[in-house]
């Protein structure tokens, strides 16, 4: 029997999750297109898949259901208004011609589920046109590793395209040109798959950009939303007059964070390891603007820092913050390789990059139980353990009293 969807915190005990596994997307990154595509580097592919089933298999371990996002998109692909929402969001007619468009897009409407699955994550190279396409200055004018459909490498992060707040889930809009089909893939998952079948929509971004990374369900009804490179001031406001229209919030807390790739998230600074614990990069001091849902609209508090913001909308005395790293070199190495971005299971138990053994020794000894994994290749697309899990189901938390 499925377990009930929803997920209303960062740490109640984790029973399903969507993963992706990566796969032959990885093969299509070179020295000159991972910088286009966000990768740091080339990663060894094999060794990737098998650090990422590692991590799959831990979490199995720990009884929480694991969804692989390839197999769910396959699997929705039995629906013809799937296959077409797939196609269409592939084939971009603007870059491809009209002509070329219409023959690509035929052609894709002939692949079984699984074949058609696979070329949407891994792409396709002009060399790979299994059409005739002589006459095309489209064509010509390319080189053949040239992509005509682009790969998304990045769909290794489920968790910036979609996110779970309460029984709903909510459609991201991702800023990168690069990453910005992904959502595609999930928002047919999320309309064609029996698993989702009734699945309301929390919100849906069509213009602003909100990326997952940046949302933290910091407890019942309190949200914290990073604003920075990914997730814009007006993501976040649309974000929040959406939680509150659907009484999924009470309160939002806008936190601006550096517009830069080593803060690209609010989740690669901050994660929750415990109902009233963060693991935090020590070198920047957050602030937060928090939001209030009133019968009127909204109400906005001046700026002040985000720990006490949160604290106070979270109803606690204060949140405990475990840093990374013991020095300030350490905590900048450590916040890059992810130390920060830790997934938990349940509270006070979590998963992290074994690599990042400062900060992992400094949750051990504030009584978190740290869950090691490797990650040589896995990260380099710069994500960690939660950056690479959306889920899907959690276990409620009680309100504190008073709420």
């Amino acid at each position: 029997m499925s377990v009930e969807l929803g997920a209303d915190s960062e740490v109640a005990a984790l029973r399903a999750v969507i993963l992706h596994r990566p796969g032959p997307e990885l093969l299509r990154l070179t020295p000159r297109n991972n910088d286009r595509l966000l990768f740091d580097g080339l990663p060894w592919v094999a060794r990737a898949q098998q650090e990422h089933d590692a991590f799959a298999e831990l979490l199995r371990g720990r009884g929480v259901e694991v969804l692989l996002l390839a197999d769910l998109l396959a699997e929705a692909m039995a629906s013809g208004a799937a296959r077409m929402h797939g196609i269409s969001a592939a084939v971009d007619a603007r870059r491809l011609g009209m002509p070329l468009a219409q023959e690509l897009s035929a052609y894709l409407r002939t692949l079984g589920a699984a074949e058609l699955a696979d070329v949407l994550i891994a792409g396709m190279t002009f060399t790979e046109l299994p059409i005739d396409h002589a006459e095309s200055l489209v064509v010509r004018m390319h080189h053949g590793g040239d992509f005509v459909i682009d790969p998304l490498p990045n769909l290794v992060f489920t968790r910036d395209s979609s996110f779970w707040i309460g029984p709903r889930v909510a459609i991201t809009s991702l800023a990168m040109p690069a990453r910005q089909r992904e959502t595609s893939l999930t928002d047919l998952i999320y309309a064609h798959h029996p698993r989702f079948l009734g699945v309301r929509r929390a919100y849906e971004s069509r213009s602003a950009p909100v990326e997952g990374g940046d949302v933290l369900l910091l407890a019942p009804g309190v949200v914290a939303v990073g604003v920075g490179e990914r997730t814009t001031p007006a993501g976040a406001e649309a974000l929040a007059r959406s939680l509150f229209d659907d009484d999924l919030a009470h309160t939002v807390l806008a936190v601006p964070i550096a517009q830069e790739r080593a803060q690209m998230h609010l989740d690669t600074v901050c994660t929750m390891v415990d109902v009233d614990a963060v693991v935090m990069y020590p070198q920047i001091t957050l602030p937060a603007y928090t939001v209030h849902r009133t019968g009127s609209g909204v109400r906005i508090d001046p700026e002040r820092p985000f720990l006490a913001a949160a604290a106070d909308a979270m109803g606690i005395a204060a949140l405990r913050v475990i840093d990374t790293g013991l020095d300030a070199v350490t905590a900048e190495r450590e916040q890059w390789d992810d130390g920060n971005n830790t997934l938990a299971l349940a509270p006070g138990v979590v998963v992290a990059y074994e690599r990042n053994t400062q900060t992992n020794a400094r949750l051990a000894d504030a009584g978190i139980e740290v869950l090691p994994i490797a990650a040589s290749e896995l990260g380099t697309g710069r994500g960690g353990p939660r950056c690479m899990s959306c889920p899907i189901a959690r276990d409620p938390l009680p309100l504190p009293p008073g709420r």
